[in-house]
């Protein structure tokens, strides 16, 4: 079931310039009565045991072998917080999406500052990860900082309460996903029953993203890795297991040592071809011969990639569109968030910190390609052919 946020309304204003009764015998103005919740509505301090709750924490311990009375226990304190059910909901007025806005939010000093202090921190286990799973140090180095900022930003919730209002009380007007967020409720509660932590203590984004590396509980425990062999997954406070756990990520959605991201395209001048080139999104579906046939026009290495890619367009608000013509493994930073600007913006923070990184430090390995904020009647420069 699903329930609608409400809250207690106070007693109605009188009327402005309707004053009050100045006879003797008029009896005196009674508050009006508050209005009466329904049964329905959510508990606004703690859940408590609302049998729907208390029976997903049954269901979940029945499934994923933990104490259900703890489950009960530990829900029972969870409080639903407004600010979430308002914080996943769409922007009343949304913007217009703007390639060269949202790069500058991470193509910026300081971020390329503070990711060179945190690359030269934790350069064995970032060499290391290289080694073993083929995913180059700064995409790495790149994605811890576009999602924390190195562990600025991790997010103020508590967790369980933040998973519980988006599990119990998903706010109307949007499509309903509350399926997803019990699922990562209940893998949250396996995680802190498996690793003896207190669920009351953990805390992360609005969704329930947790740690440096802001993973959701599911991909936590099939993902993450003890990279620094203590025995223990850690991703607050051990930079070796977010590296090895970002690493082992992208890995398993099939990253291909040394193939770039992407290249440079210009896309076909006919809207008809640009459509069928942009129909699949993010996902690889051509080929170059294919690319060719439609007008799109690659640069020089990308019409010597071999395997099937996407055009992706990116939008600059009234600018034209900047477009790039993603490999496999430009859909494969997608699947840590699915869109392609932030795809683009780990791929140019990662470019800009191996650029900048003093070369007597940094490991061989050839750079990114650069993607130009706006797009013009010139191709953009070609990506390198080597990783990543």
């Amino acid at each position: 079931m699903k329930f609608r946020v409400s809250r207690l309304v106070a007693a109605a204003p009188l009327l402005a310039g309707l004053a009050a009764p100045t006879t003797a015998s008029a009896a005196p103005a009674r508050p009006a009565a508050p209005a009466v919740r329904h049964d329905s509505a959510p508990d606004i301090v703690q859940y408590g045991r609302r049998d729907d709750v208390v029976a997903f924490a049954r269901h979940a311990a029945e499934q994923r072998g933990f104490d259900a009375d703890w489950a009960i226990a530990q829900l029972a304190q969870a409080r639903y917080q407004p600010s979430v059910a308002r914080l996943v909901m769409p922007a009343a007025t949304p913007s217009a999406k703007n390639w060269s806005a949202y790069r500058e939010r991470f193509i910026e000093p300081q971020r390329i500052q503070a990711g060179l202090r945190w690359w030269q921190a934790n350069e064995a286990p970032l060499q290391r990860a290289q080694e073993r799973w083929g995913v180059p140090a700064e995409m790495v180095v790149a994605i811890v900082g576009v999602e924390t900022f190195y562990g600025r930003i991790r997010g103020h919730y508590k967790v369980i309460d933040a998973l519980a209002t988006l599990s119990f009380d998903f706010p109307t007007g949007r499509s309903d996903r509350s399926g997803f967020y019990r699922a990562e409720l209940e893998a949250f509660l396996h995680w802190c029953a498996t690793e003896g932590r207190d669920p009351q203590s953990v805390k992360g984004s609005y969704a329930g993203a947790m740690g440096l590396p802001q993973f959701m509980p599911s991909t936590l425990l099939r993902y993450a890795v003890d990279f620094d062999d203590d025995g223990r997954i850690d991703l607050e406070q051990s930079a070796a297991d977010t590296v090895g756990s970002i690493a082992h990520y992208f890995a398993q959605f099939g990253w291909q040592q040394g193939m770039p991201t992407h290249y440079g395209v210009r896309p076909p001048e006919e809207a008809d071809d640009r459509a069928v080139l942009l129909a699949p999104d993010i996902v690889p579906s051509f080929t170059t011969a294919q690319f060719a046939e439609r007008g799109a026009l690659l640069d020089e290495a990308g019409r010597r990639h071999e395997g099937p890619l996407a055009l992706v367009q990116l939008f600059n608000g009234d600018a034209p569109p900047s477009y790039v013509a993603g490999t496999r493994n430009f859909y494969v930073v997608t699947r840590y968030n699915w869109s392609s600007y932030y795809a683009l913006a780990v791929i140019e923070l990662a470019r800009a910190l191996k650029q900048m990184r003093p070369p007597a430090e940094a490991p061989a390995a050839a750079g990114l390609a650069p993607v130009p904020a706006q797009a013009g009647s010139q191709l953009p420069p070609a990506a390198s052919q080597s990783q990543p």
